[in-house]
């Protein structure tokens, strides 16, 4: 039914674990191959195409819908339906990248409005980029980079518009960042035509579930245990819970059953202090979705 594009690059692997993790696994002939299946009836091809494009080619129809960056979306200007923000880097899950202005270290310069006018910049993003020093009133000299965009200074520009995750790169290259342009989320967009179909809209919106459902399990787990019904209070002061954890009574008198979920960075020193506090029998499982 839909035709489904996904971002290929640096994003490439994140985005393809995500949507395992949603039970949408993508089926091709070899890592190279830019078309692949998925045994889902709501998806009737996928595609990989670099960020950059999606936008536009989901504006004019190619696509039913995709997943890329708001930067891109930003940058192309392209007319696209929003359906989610899903908060994911190339490195991790529960991020956004920025769209940042960054000089050399040694430039003496500590803000986009000291640049000097007729400053060289060098970007991926040129639309971005002449928007943001036209509200500043600075004229610049726009330069359309084809990546290694922070290699480029000082010798042959002033500065560089590029995207980061830490700006560890920049800083290991000599340079700062002086102005945020965009903090910019991974997006789910859809054709506007498309999703004015009834059809079409609900396999979007059930699609849209399962990946927010991956994303919110991302790093949590689910924990089980048994406790006296006099160590309750105790256990249950230590137990960090996205909610009230559910708390069951057991056959055996006097005994109850906890669970709640936890961050996977808490449970390795969580449990011993359970341990500690009287919980027993604790169970430690994974979560492949959460939907609200």
């Amino acid at each position: 039914m839909l035709r489904f594009v996904i971002p290929k690059g640096s994003f490439e692997e994140k985005t393809l674990a995500l949507m395992d993790a949603a039970d949408l696994r993508i089926v091709r002939g070899s890592e190279r191959e830019y078309h692949g299946t998925v045994d889902d009836p709501r998806i009737d091809r996928i595609s990989l195409l670099r960020p950059q494009e999606i936008p536009r080619y989901i504006e004019e129809g190619f696509f039913d819908m995709g997943l890329t960056g708001l930067d891109w979306v930003e940058e192309t200007g392209a007319k696209v339906e929003v359906l989610a923000e899903l908060p994911y880097t190339k490195s991790y899950i529960g991020g956004k990248v920025k769209v940042v202005l960054a000089v050399a270290e040694v430039a003496g310069v500590e803000a986009a409005e000291e640049l000097a006018p007729d400053s060289r910049v060098s970007t991926e993003y040129p639309n971005l980029t002449k928007r943001f020093f036209d509200e500043l009133g600075i004229p610049v000299k726009i330069f359309l980079s084809y990546g290694a965009t922070e290699a480029k200074v000082p010798e042959i520009v002033d500065a560089i518009v590029d995207v980061t995750e830490t700006g560890s790169t920049l800083r290991r290259n000599g340079m700062k960042i002086v102005a945020t342009l965009l903090e910019s989320p991974a997006l789910l967009i859809a054709n506007p035509q498309s999703f004015a179909d009834p059809a079409k809209r609900t396999a979007m919106e059930e699609i849209k579930i399962l990946l927010l459902g991956a994303i919110s399990a991302s790093g949590r787990v689910l924990v089980k245990m048994n406790v006296k019904e006099g160590d309750l209070q105790a256990v249950v002061a230590v137990l960090p819970s996205m909610e009230a954890p559910t708390i069951s009574r057991l056959a055996e008198e006097g005994f109850l059953a906890i669970e709640t979920v936890v961050a996977r960075t808490e449970i390795n020193t969580l449990i011993p202090t359970l341990k500690a506090k009287g919980a027993t029998g604790i169970l430690e499982i994974p979560i492949t979705k959460i939907v609200d």
